[in-house]
């Protein structure tokens, strides 16, 4: 199977893990080893603000700090991820694409609020994991949809509209899909 770095897990409406039901993940890394990813559309009851205080951190007063935590997924879930457009000069960030990065160091929450943020950011606790061939095998039990990653799917779309816009890019009405698995 070729890789489905860079590209959305869309959660079939058949998928009732507490974790993923509804879910939309992008994927950040996926190989032989298996693979990593973001769950982007769940918030937890926490904003980015109250965890910045929470990590001691003191922000200025910023509008952009209102907006939720993201549940990442269910492994580390004390583990912080930042998406974020291109910013270089973090300790600890990784390229994901042209217009996409990944920073799991502290100095990125140091500069969100202020002029030195990312143009575009999402803040998630813990991330979604998948042992070699797990993937493969959730993908051949129809569990999900897959399509190309689009930063305006992560950064402009609302949080409650991300599972339908991401299910209406495949050309699909959500409410013809089937919960039923099938093999010709």
């Amino acid at each position: 199977m070729d890789s489905l770095q860079h590209h959305f897990l869309i959660a079939m409406p058949s998928l009732k893990d507490p974790f993923f039901a509804g879910s939309v993940t992008y994927v950040c890394e996926h190989n032989d080893e298996g693979a990593m990813g973001l769950v982007i559309n769940i918030p937890i009851d926490m904003k980015v603000h109250e965890l910045l205080h929470q990590l001691e951190l003191e922000p200025e007063d910023s509008p952009a700090l209102d907006r939720p935590v993201l549940q990442g997924g269910p492994v580390a879930a004390d583990r912080g991820f930042v998406l974020h457009s291109p910013v270089e000069g973090f300790s600890s960030s990784q390229h994901l694409a042209d217009d996409l990065m990944i920073t799991t160091s502290r100095d990125v929450l140091e500069v969100l609020g202020t002029e030195q943020q990312p143009e575009h950011y999402l803040v998630a606790l813990g991330y979604a994991g998948w042992t070699p061939g797990q993937l493969e095998q959730e993908l051949v039990e129809n569990s999900w949809l897959t399509i190309p990653a689009d930063t305006a799917l992560i950064f402009d779309t609302p949080l409650a509209q991300r599972w339908h816009q991401a299910i209406g890019r495949l050309g699909v009405d959500s409410r013809q899909l089937s919960s039923q698995v099938g093999h010709a």
